[in-house]
């Protein structure tokens, strides 16, 4: 029998309605988090989304409410390594990780807890590195078990400004192998997040500040900057992503937004990748910053519009 998990339910970001939270298991026995979302009246399909990297489910209540009002079953989950999952670290607010596989396991088991309250049929929704994440498992097989699949400015590269990446790369490779559970550059960051002014993230203050008091509210929620570990995780991703003959192999429709404004991760990569996809297809929303689904109503209804046009075409 499942084992209840917490939901956060604030003011400013109260819980969807018909949903809960649950512990399930993941590789090497870790306990993740994952929250089930259903729909009023018969569903159309499910939808399994992904965050990104710091995200936790929480900050999905919004996006969650949106899919269950286009008739959705919503499963939304912690990676390992954030949220209230699992963290390999004394000090949880260092964002860590050993490579990928683990995180495919891990994305194995989540559809296998679920797979009984998924009504058929499913599309893969995912964000930055939850993106990532989600194109590694659809290309080690799951594609099979998927009609369609979302990605929102999908960490298929990362930026390396003021610095070459393949200098940064190798530099990531050494020091994983060195000093992997070290800050890096020992910067922690601001688990917190930081002021509106002058952030990458998004150009909408309200929601901003409505995930910021996610964090402050529930300060186990914070993840702070990425250990050396974590980058080498990051390029060794990308890198199996441009050769692996798995991602040529993905058979179903991969719709993937990019940012204009983006900061943080590569457009280049992500377009190098998706061309490889047999019915990949990547567009760019203008004026956009890196959460795409945190941004303003205006460049949401972009974003929706082009969710909309692919559940009509896999999930009508």
């Amino acid at each position: 029998m499942a084992q209840t998990a917490p939901l956060l339910d604030i003011p400013e970001a109260p819980v969807p309605s018909d949903g809960a939270a649950e512990w399930f298991t993941g590789a090497d026995g870790a306990r993740l988090r994952a929250a089930l979302f259903t729909p009023p009246g018969q569903a159309r399909g499910s939808v399994v989304v992904s965050p990104g990297r710091t995200e936790p489910i929480e900050k999905y209540y919004e996006v969650v409410r949106e899919f269950q009002a286009r008739g959705f079953v919503v499963l939304v989950h912690d990676w390992r390594g954030q949220g209230l999952s699992h963290r390999s670290l004394p000090d949880r607010l260092k964002g860590h990780a050993v490579g990928f596989s683990d995180f495919v396991s891990d994305y194995h088991a989540l559809l296998a807890a679920f797979e009984a309250r998924l009504p058929q049929p499913w599309i893969a929704v995912g964000h930055s590195m939850g993106g990532c994440l989600t194109t590694l498992a659809l290309a080690h097989g799951e594609d099979r078990r998927f009609v369609g699949a979302f990605l929102s400015a999908p960490m298929l590269g990362l930026q390396t400004p003021g610095y070459p990446k393949p200098v940064t790369r190798m530099l990531a490779w050494s020091m994983a192998r060195l000093k992997g559970g070290e800050y890096i550059l020992g910067q922690p960051g601001d688990p917190h997040g930081g002021p509106f002014e002058g952030n990458v993230l998004t150009h909408d203050k309200a929601r901003y500040d409505r995930n910021m008091a996610q964090v402050k509210a529930c300060p186990d929620l914070a993840l702070g900057a990425g250990t050396w570990s974590w980058l080498d995780f990051a390029f060794t991703a990308s890198s199996w992503l441009k050769s692996a003959p798995g991602v040529g192999r993905i058979a179903i429709p991969v719709e993937v937004l990019g940012a204009e404004c983006e900061a943080l991760v590569d457009n280049v990569d992500q377009k190098t990748i998706v061309a490889r996809m047999p019915q990949g297809r990547w567009r760019q929303i203008d004026g956009a910053n890196h959460e795409l689904f945190q941004e303003t109503d205006a460049i949401r209804a972009e974003v929706w519009a082009a969710f909309d046009d692919l559940a009509g075409r896999v999930a009508p």
